[in-house]
């Protein structure tokens, strides 16, 4: 009699087990109770519209100011590239991306993965340290882009330079030999009389192609990974109605939005690249950041930044953002910087560079106890 019964309620709880499903899914993806209540009683729709606007105007004037400062200086002797003021405060810029990587990012990716909510739908992301895990691969990949990059780059000048002195070889042009870097005028003989010898002054001019090299290389992977991360705190930005996070989170952006577009801007003058595409790439990271927050106001409505899934997609985009940044501001602004023959060279210059980097990473640093 039991068991008839029970046969005959297999369906009801069958029933009533798949609406619990569905119910705890769709709550995984709607739900907003990971808020927290001092930010929910902190709410104000019309002040945060405001701070918005705000923070997409100042936030653009930093991010354009930052990276004009060294492409409009580049002729001025104080902001030329290979000037010591310019190392100095590039130093500075370095200790501000390195902090952003390990302080910022990483800790937002690490909140965002470590949420209790995941650990109730989704036990697994409890269980395995997939921030640094996703930093590393960011940063190995980013290794390996940086590779092939600069090994395309220097393989698409040297065959450029081999064609140019073969097409110059048969018409005996001093000029465009001399362009080549393969040859230099000696005098052998007389007042005016020269000629034209081959000579060891290519190795000059391949090193100066190998440097300009690394500076487009490290200019375009720099902009990747600060891009990358700028839109997902522009849209963290965008998507908040908490006054009380935004204010002191505009002042933190603005600070470090200004010395990220000054590394940029600094690698970009470095690489030498055209007025167009130098225009092209500030005015692409400028834009940005402010773009993200507009994206986010737009969808505030109806997008839930506490849902799993939301802190699933916002975790991993960080400790990814976290690994290129960290990776390009050890590499290939500190170590490339720190370890050349002209900080070697020069006592009073390591010492500026080592204050101002630790200065960098310490004021960005202490934006996290607001931001």
């Amino acid at each position: 009699m039991f068991l008839i019964q029970d046969l005959f309620s297999l369906p009801r709880l069958h029933h009533v087990f798949s609406e619990s499903v569905l119910q705890s899914l769709s709550e995984s993806v709607t739900s907003s109770s990971c808020k927290s209540t001092e930010l929910e009683q902190c709410r104000d729709e019309s002040a945060a519209l405001v701070l918005k606007f705000v923070a997409m105007a100042s936030i653009l004037l930093a991010g354009f100011g930052g990276v004009a400062i060294p492409l409009a200086g580049k002729s001025r002797r104080l902001l030329r590239p290979d000037g010591d003021a310019f190392t100095a405060a590039k130093a500075f810029a370095a200790g501000v991306i390195l902090a952003t990587g390990f302080v910022h990012m990483l800790r937002d990716s690490w909140e965002a993965l470590g949420d209790p909510c995941l650990r109730t739908y989704w036990g697994a992301w409890a269980k395995f340290p997939f921030t640094g895990f996703f930093a590393m691969v960011s940063a190995l990949c980013t290794l390996l882009v940086d590779f092939m990059a600069t090994a395309y780059y220097e393989r698409k000048e040297e065959l450029g330079r081999v064609e140019r002195a073969k097409v110059v070889e048969c018409g005996s042009d001093e000029e465009a030999l001399l362009e080549t870097g393969i040859v230099e005028v000696k005098d052998v003989g007389g007042e005016g009389s020269h000629a034209v010898q081959q000579t060891h002054s290519h190795s000059h001019h391949r090193d100066d192609v190998e440097s300009t090299v690394r500076h487009v290389v490290v200019s375009q992977v720099l902009e990747l990974g600060i891009v990358s991360h700028s839109m997902i705190i522009g849209l963290s930005l965008g998507v908040s109605q908490s006054p009380c996070t935004m204010r002191p989170l505009i002042v933190a952006l603005s600070f470090h939005q200004f010395f990220e577009g000054f590394a940029l801007g600094g690698c970009i003058s470095q690489a030498q690249f055209k007025t167009l595409s130098a225009t092209l790439m500030s005015c692409f990271f400028a834009l940005t950041t402010p773009l993200g927050v507009a994206i986010g106001a737009a969808i505030a409505s109806v997008f839930n930044p506490y849902s799993p899934g939301a802190l699933i997609t916002e975790g991993i985009l960080d400790s990814l953002s976290a690994g290129i940044l960290m990776y390009m501001a050890l590499v290939d602004l500190i170590a490339a910087d720190f370890l050349s023959k002209k900080m070697h060279c020069n006592f009073r210059l390591q010492i500026t560079c080592y204050c101002l980097l630790f200065l960098g990473a310490g004021l960005m640093s202490s934006l996290a106890i607001w931001a």
